[in-house]
């Protein structure tokens, strides 16, 4: 049976820009266990047309030209949080959004993804609810038709997705009854139903594979495809919301090594590749005496190994997308706040070296 997950970095306070001394910094980050070593690498933030609903927990993807963002929860009558079914499409070009009709079902945690001109929408939490399920819908933007494709196996909500070789890998996140699934496949589940469950679905046969479990099981992680690997980080398990955990995927042999820790630990990320690079927006922590949402944003480059530091986000939130389009990056949606908070920004990351 797989071991407890590893824990992630202790808490330590935000360092909030600009700080009066680089000197008292190092000294910070040192007492609370993060390298003043970690490059910081120049870049800039715009801020571009807001997202038209606000909205957070929000999936976002791109066919390479547009961006397409689906589901999350927005503001609902009496306080209570609804469950958009609109999706909204934006031209970074023209910097204008539309509408593209709507998604077959309410969903909000879910994973999206565009494979060969199609974009496909994986598991999630039903409309505005926290039940998993593990639907996958396929859109076809030229006949703006959807279509049902064959279910993922283990229906699961804040999971991580990402493409490798034309097939989707659909990673960790909140399973119904995760603690009765058998260890060996699905990681050991904790208590909250987080797994390290490991799925792929091969658009071209509209079936499912069960891999090797990522090692350590969580939600609200984030994963992309670098350099034929999909890199998993950070995450969340019961009573550690910060999770620096970085798992590795190399599909040759079918396992997980583990990757250099994610700086700054957290979760309700935005990951996204981008030029051979890793990149890991925003996020968020809830603890007795500390609620914050972060404005961290950090990019892995595996040739190296190491991580650098960009300039942070002009808007701190979690449950926000992303998605690389020419030579940015666009971080899109969020909550400004932990818990249910809504926001429509749009800012796109450029300049980057």
């Amino acid at each position: 049976m797989l071991g407890p997950p590893k824990r992630g970095r202790q808490p330590c306070p935000r360092l909030r820009r600009p700080l009066a001394a680089r000197a008292a910094a190092a000294i910070l980050l040192a007492a609370c266990g993060t390298s003043p070593r970690i490059e910081t690498v120049p870049a800039r933030w715009d801020i571009r047309a807001p997202v038209p609903d606000a909205r957070t927990e929000v999936s976002v993807t791109t066919d390479g030209s547009l961006i397409y963002l689906i589901g999350g929860f927005a503001p609902g009558a009496g306080g209570r949080p609804s469950a958009p079914r609109t999706m909204l499409v934006y031209d970074p070009g023209s910097d204008r959004w539309m509408a593209a009709g709507e998604i077959p079902q309410g969903v909000n945690h879910a994973g999206f993804v565009a494979v060969e001109g199609k974009l496909y929408i994986i598991g999630g939490f039903r409309e505005a609810s926290f039940s998993p399920t593990g639907a996958v819908r396929i859109y076809d933007p030229a006949s703006r038709e959807w279509r049902d494709g064959s279910p993922m196996p283990t229906p699961r909500g804040a999971l991580a997705v990402a493409v490798l070789d034309g097939t989707i890998h659909a990673i960790g996140g909140n399973a119904s009854r995760g603690s009765d699934l058998p260890p060996h496949e699905h990681g050991a589940a904790r208590s909250d139903g987080s797994v390290g469950t490991h799925e792929v679905y091969d658009p071209a046969t509209n079936s499912w594979t069960r891999l090797a479990p990522m090692p350590t099981p969580r939600n609200h992680l984030g994963a992309a495809v670098i350099a034929g690997r999909v890199h998993a980080v950070g995450g969340r398990v019961p009573g550690d919301m910060e999770l620096s955990t970085h798992d590795v995927y190399d599909p040759a042999s079918d396992s997980w090594t583990t990757g250099a820790s994610l700086p700054t630990g957290r979760s309700g990320i935005a990951v996204v590749a981008h030029r051979d690079l890793l990149y890991v927006f925003g996020g968020e922590t809830v603890r007795s005496l500390r609620r914050e949402t972060f404005d961290q944003a950090e990019r892995f480059d595996p040739a190296s190994g190491r991580w650098q530091r960009l300039p942070p986000m002009p808007t701190a939130r979690h449950g926000l997308g992303a998605a690389s389009v020419g030579d940015g990056i666009y971080v899109l949606g969020g909550g400004p706040r932990p818990g249910m908070a809504f926001s429509g920004a749009n800012e796109r990351l450029g300049e980057l070296p």
